[in-house]
């Protein structure tokens, strides 16, 4: 029998990966599927693909409502909450800092160099992920069709993200009836595991010990009042207090909106926010966005943290440090407390449509789905680390992000590929190897 962790046990771990989870949602969802899934097992591949593919088709950072599901299946809401805000707290540390250094110090050169191994080795652990993944997601040949289908609709073509995540569900509700065998994810045996081996997670539910998970409608209401007050609460106080014109009004307002329209995550909304808060609101220069998403990509979070950055500079600008600090805080409010909203009074029903034969089938064809989605993360972050310049070129429908090949860095591609041997053959344990490539590139940007 494998018992549940203690929840001090599952604090440690979500401190850990709230430290070391660079690299966007894929390298994201990497780590964790390493560390819950295949080293602690606290929850099989199945629950695991499960619970990203709901997360998956909500609005908002999946990565970090994949950490608040496993922390709300293992602990409750206590584990939830736990779990999500360690996911978002370090990378929000850090990006405050950052930011405050950006605004004080045009020289990051020191933390420029650090990240510039850091994203090599984020990259080995991007594609690690598509390798070990993919592996589990593909149940047969149309899965392997869907998975191809996905990338080919975002990476040639930027179908919006929403639509790729439709359309694979509809394939899969299709697929159910029709080639039902191809279309469940693997590990749907007694407990959902691989056979033979005991996850925490999974054992506990076949125990009956998961009260917490069950689906009612009035424990479902008092969650909705309950957050959509947390979350709409301090933005009316703001509004009251400070009157339409503030700009912590309108940095409430606006992304409260957000939060609720970034279907696809954070690549999906980056575009419009930066339009946006450039010409609209005035709150930053487009070199200055490039900046935040720039500082975002290399610190641990989720990567849409690159908003507090906006909300810190449209304070900072309205005076001084201490309202920069106030318009990061506000902004990272309202872009996370929805999360916990989602999680907390959708999650029991997620759990109730492992139940469903045509709702797991849609479900397992957005995990196929997902590796696509990954991949083509993969590719767009390689081409970002490996090349110092790239386009996007249109041709028609045709989209695609073309390198210049004399800007290739060869040793940024050396240390990808020496960190994809070292987590892949030597089965380096990822936060020495994120430590290793970081002194390595302290080492090369001293040498030049």
């Amino acid at each position: 029998m494998t018992a549940l962790p203690s929840f001090r046990e599952a604090l440690k771990t979500w401190s850990y990966i709230g430290c070391v989870n660079f690299g966007g949602p894929a390298g994201q969802i990497a780590l964790m599927h390493k560390l819950l899934v295949e080293e602690k097992k606290w929850i099989s591949d199945a629950r695991y693909f499960h619970a990203l593919n709901y997360c998956m088709l909500l609005p908002g950072p999946e990565a970090q409502q994949l950490a608040t599901y496993v922390g709300w299946l293992m602990h409750g809401v206590k584990g939830g909450l736990a779990a999500g805000l360690l996911f978002i707290l370090p990378g929000a540390l850090v990006m405050m800092a950052l930011s405050i250094l950006y605004v004080n110090y045009a020289d990051l050169a020191f933390v420029s160099a650090i990240f510039y191994g850091v994203k090599a080795a984020v990259l080995a652990i991007v594609i690690e992920a598509i390798l070990r993944i993919g592996k589990r997601a593909f149940t047969g040949p149309a899965m392997i069709w869907i998975a191809a289908a996905a990338f080919i609709a975002l990476f040639f073509f930027a179908v919006p993200f929403p639509l790729v995540v439709l359309a694979a569900a509809i394939a899969g509700i299709v697929g159910a009836n029709y080639a039902p065998d191809q279309f469940q994810s693997k590990g749907h045996a007694a407990h959902g595991g691989t056979a033979g081996v005991s996850y925490a997670v999974d054992e506990a539910f076949a125990r009956g010990e998961m009260s917490h998970t069950q689906a009612t409608g009035s424990r479902t209401v008092r969650t909705i009042l309950l957050w959509l007050a947390i979350w709409l609460a301090p933005v009316l106080a703001i509004a009251l207090a400070l009157g339409q014109a503030s700009v912590f009004t309108k940095l409430a307002t606006f992304f409260s909106t957000m939060s609720v329209v970034t279907f696809g995550g954070a690549y999906a909304v980056l575009a419009y926010v930066a339009q946006e808060a450039v010409a609209t609101y005035n709150w930053l220069t487009a070199p200055e966005m490039l900046d935040g998403l720039a500082l975002a990509e290399t610190t641990p979070g989720p990567l849409i943290l690159v908003l507090q950055h906006v909300g810190f500079l449209a304070g900072y600008r309205t005076g001084g440090m201490l309202q920069g600090v106030a318009g990061a805080a506000i902004t990272l409010w309202v872009t996370f407390a929805p999360s916990f909203l989602w999680i907390f009074a959708g999650a029991p029903y997620a759990e109730r449509a492992r139940e469903n034969r045509i709702a797991s089938a849609a479900l397992a064809a957005i995990t196929a789905a997902v590796v696509g989605v990954i991949l083509d993360l993969a590719i767009w972050f390689a081409l970002h680390v490996i090349f110092a310049k790239v386009e996007r070129q249109n041709w028609g429908p045709l989209h695609l992000e073309v390198p210049d090949i004399t800007t290739l860095d060869p040793i940024a591609l050396t240390i990808a590929a020496g960190a994809l041997v070292a987590l892949v053959r030597f089965k380096m344990p990822v936060v020495w190897l994120l430590v290793a490539c970081a002194g390595i590139g302290l080492a090369v940007r001293a040498s030049l």
